[in-house]
């Protein structure tokens, strides 16, 4: 069977592909390419040219319009292009046809996620997932991996050989996720055992939108070496370290990040990931302030959240990277309205965030700005918990002190 993930070291230069839609405008499509050449980047290609059209609704057979696609196709060729990326998840039918116009390579932005996921898989349990997700991905599109092979008429005799070989595939597949779901289940009972063996600790869980800091937040109130970088989806396997703030121990967790439009096959295959957000007691939903795009990322996050666990927990809004925060103010005589690049930090804070006094704080992890203040409030936020839980240890705590207690 072919593979149908990026399996070259070396960058590829890619074309990204989006659609001006009802549902998203101008400013949000250039957001989600802005994105998508990330995710490109990540993935080990460079993003050199960005196509964008307006329409209705994706075309079914060539998502684009027809005119649009000989745009990019001439510019494909002009440029030696290899690679052509598509904002939004496509369907088989709608791959073969562009492949076919294009003659280049073609990944929608489900197929690159899940090859970002495959490149940063280090452990069994996440390779596990990551293939769960690849095979659930690629059945629905198997009639695309095998038109090198001729496929003749029906008709007693006529089946072609491609026929054959697409039920063949499909069975493998179909047996492939029945034991990946059978491995899972075990690692599942395995990690679910883990959590169990906890006690009635107090569990704490990073969450938010990839590239967000959480793993540098992690690092530093753990003082823990988890792997941090300026990439997406730089941690993907769940790490749990015991910290101590004065003289209360809690459980800290670090989770894969959200983003748009993420693939149902990962949300499902992660669910054991995810288990530690589900069973949590207190959420710190990690934020980048300095992201034009920062409150469309919350809502993306806790809506995923809300689909892995509907019932409501105690939330800390970590607004991080107030170091790279920057804005323009308007001008004297502009009258437009105000947008986020017009308006300062100290505004911001005064909006909807001055709603949520003890639940909100500004820091960069970067810079280690406001850490203090964020390990008193978590102490404070943790002890709320754990005294419902164990009534009879009120008398152990003491207002929180400044000194550095972490582990």
């Amino acid at each position: 069977m072919k593979e149908f993930i990026i399996s070259e070291a070396k960058t590829e230069n890619a074309v990204l592909v989006g659609l001006i839609t009802p549902e998203q405008n101008e400013r949000q499509v250039k957001e989600y390419l802005d994105e998508l050449a990330f995710l490109a980047d990540t993935a080990g290609a460079k993003a050199v040219k960005k196509f964008t059209q307006k329409l209705d609704y994706p075309n079914q057979t060539t998502f684009v319009g027809k005119g649009k696609l000989q745009e990019i196709k001439e510019y494909v060729v002009e440029h030696e292009t290899g690679l052509v990326i598509f904002d939004d998840e496509l369907s088989a039918r709608q791959i073969r046809n562009i492949e076919k116009e294009l003659g280049v390579k073609i990944l929608d932005r489900t197929n690159l996620i899940l090859d970002i996921f495959a490149r940063r898989a280090q452990t069994a349990h996440a390779k596990t997932q990551v293939e769960l997700a690849q095979y659930k991905y690629m059945l629905p599109r198997l009639t695309r991996l095998w038109t090198h092979l001729e496929r003749q008429r029906g008709g007693v005799g006529m089946r072609g050989p491609g026929e054959t070989q697409l039920e063949t595939d499909r069975r493998i597949i179909l047996d492939k996720i029945s034991k990946l779901k059978r491995d899972l289940a075990d690692i599942d009972k395995q990690m679910s055992s883990q959590r169990r063996n906890r006690g009635k600790m107090v569990r704490v869980a990073l969450a938010g939108y990839t590239n967000a800091g959480k793993s540098t937040l992690m690092n530093l109130l753990c003082k823990t070496d988890v792997f941090a970088e300026d990439k997406l989806f730089a941690t993907l396997d769940t790490t749990v370290r015991k910290m101590i703030v004065g003289n209360l121990p809690f459980l800290i967790s670090d989770t894969v990040g959200f983003i748009r439009k993420l693939p149902t096959e990962l949300i499902e295959s992660f669910k054991s990931t995810l288990d530690e957000v589900r069973e949590a007691d207190l959420l710190l939903h990690v934020i980048d302030i300095s992201h034009p795009a920062f409150e469309e990322q919350i809502e993306v996050v806790t809506r995923t959240l809300t689909e892995i666990d509907p019932m409501p927990k105690p939330v800390i809004m970590v607004f991080n990277k107030i170091d790279t925060f920057t804005f323009v103010p308007k001008e004297a005589d502009d009258l437009t309205p105000c947008t986020q690049e017009n308006i300062s930090l100290d505004e911001l804070k005064a909006t909807w965030m001055n709603r949520l006094p003890d639940n909100c704080i500004f820091i960069s992890a970067r810079n280690r700005t406001n850490i203090d203040e964020l390990r008193r409030l978590l102490y404070e936020r943790v002890k709320e918990i754990h005294i419902t839980r164990f009534p009879y240890n009120d008398f152990l705590f003491q207002e929180y002190g400044s000194g550095d207690d972490a582990l």
